[in-house]
C-alpha cells in the first residue's frame, strides 16, 4: 500500500523565529555604549535648553539599536553559527539595515551639537580624513560590497560562520563600515557639488547590478561552496539540507542587497535637489559683472 509522508518546511515557522533569544555579551556592551552616549548628548542639550527632536532619539533607539538587538540577539544570531542563510542575512543586515536605520537618528548632528572646541575640531577632522572620505565614496560602497558578499563564495565563510572570535569582531566591525558608508549621504558629512551627486547617483545604478553578483552565484550554484557539511546532532525538523541553505542565503542576500540601494537611491535625489537648488541660488545673487567674469574664467579654463 503507497504511503503518503509529509514533507517538512525546510524554513523555521513564524513563532520559532519571534520566540528564539539568546545572550550575546559582546552585542549588549555595544548597544548600552551606543544608547549610553547617545541619551548623554540628549541630556547635555537639555541642560543647555537646547532642544533636540524626540522622533530622531526614538529612530536611534527603536529602530537603530532595536534592530542590531534583533538581528544579533534573535533567531539570525542564534543559529549564525549552523545556518548559511542566517550568516549571510546577519551580516548583509548589519551592513546596510542597521547602519541606515541608526543614521535616522542623526547621531553625528547630535554629537557637532553637543561638542565644543578641541574635541569638535577632532571629531571634525576624523570626519574629513581621507579613509572617512574614502568609505563614504559612492565609488567604495559597490566594490566592498562585492568583495564582502564573495566571501560567501568561499571556504573562508565556513571558517568565518564557525569561528567565536570572528563572529563578535563582524558584529561590531560590519555595522561600523556600514555608518561610514551611509553618514556622508544622510548626514551631509563632506561637502559635494551637484556634479560629482550626480557621478555618484549613476554609480548607485552600477551597485544595484554588482551587489547581486553574489547573491546570484549562490543560488544558481549546486556545490556547497563553504566546504562544510551538514551540520552534525539533532536538528529541527525545519533545517534545510546544506544545499537548500546555500539557495536560500543566496536568495536572501540577493533580496537585502537590492532593496538597500532604494532607500539610498532616494536621499541622493533628494541630496542632490537640495544642492543643485543651492548652486542656483549663489549664481542668481551674483550681479552681472561678476557673472560675466565667472564666464570669461570657465572659457580660459584652466593656467598653462
Amino acid at each position: 500500500m503507497l504511503q503518503l509522508h509529509r514533507i517538512e518546511p525546510a524554513t523555521p515557522s513564524l513563532l520559532t523565529v519571534l520566540s528564539t533569544w539568546r545572550f550575546d555579551s559582546v552585542s549588549v556592551v555595544v548597544i548600552v555604549l551606543a544608547g549610553g552616549l547617545y541619551a548623554a548628548g540628549v541630556l547635555a542639550l537639555r541642560r543647555r535648553k537646547m532642544d533636540w527632536p524626540v522622533i530622531r532619539t526614538v529612530w536611534f533607539f527603536a529602530l537603530g539599536l532595536g534592530s542590531f538587538a534583533v538581528v544579533n540577539l534573535g533567531f539570525l544570531g542564534e543559529w549564525s553559527t549552523d545556518l548559511r542563510w542566517a550568516f549571510t542575512t546577519r551580516i548583509a543586515l548589519l551592513l546596510f539595515a542597521v547602519p541606515g536605520l541608526l543614521s535616522m537618528g542623526a547621531p553625528v548632528a547630535l554629537a557637532r551639537l553637543v561638542l565644543t572646541g578641541g574635541s569638535l575640531k577632532r571629531m571634525d577632522a576624523v570626519l574629513g580624513s581621507w579613509p572617512v572620505r574614502l568609505v563614504g565614496n559612492a565609488v567604495f560602497a559597490p566594490l566592498f560590497a562585492l568583495l564582502a558578499f564573495s566571501v560567501f563564495l568561499t571556504p573562508l565563510a565556513g571558517s568565518l560562520r564557525e569561528s567565536a572570535v570572528a563572529s563578535s569582531v563582524l558584529t561590531v566591525a560590519v555595522p561600523l563600515v556600514g555608518l561610514l558608508m551611509v553618514l556622508p549621504i544622510i548626514e551631509n558629512t563632506t561637502q559635494r557639488t551637484s556634479f560629482f551627486i550626480t557621478v555618484e547617483f549613476l554609480l548607485v545604478f552600477v551597485e544595484l547590478v554588482v551587489d547581486a553578483i553574489p547573491g546570484i552565484l549562490l543560488r544558481l550554484n549546486n556545490h556547497v561552496l563553504d566546504g562544510l557539511g551538514q551540520v552534525a546532532g539533532t536538528l529541527p525538523a525545519w533545517f534545510p539540507s546544506a544545499y537548500h541553505d546555500q539557495h536560500l542565503s543566496g536568495d536572501l542576500l540577493w533580496f537585502i542587497a537590492e532593496v538597500a540601494d532604494v532607500p539610498v537611491l532616494i536621499l541622493m535625489f533628494v541630496r542632490w535637489s537640495r544642492i543643485d537648488r543651492s548652486e542656483a541660488k549663489a549664481l542668481d545673487a551674483l550681479t552681472d559683472e561678476e557673472m560675466d567674469a565667472l564666464t570669461r574664467e570657465h572659457l580660459r579654463g584652466p593656467r598653462e
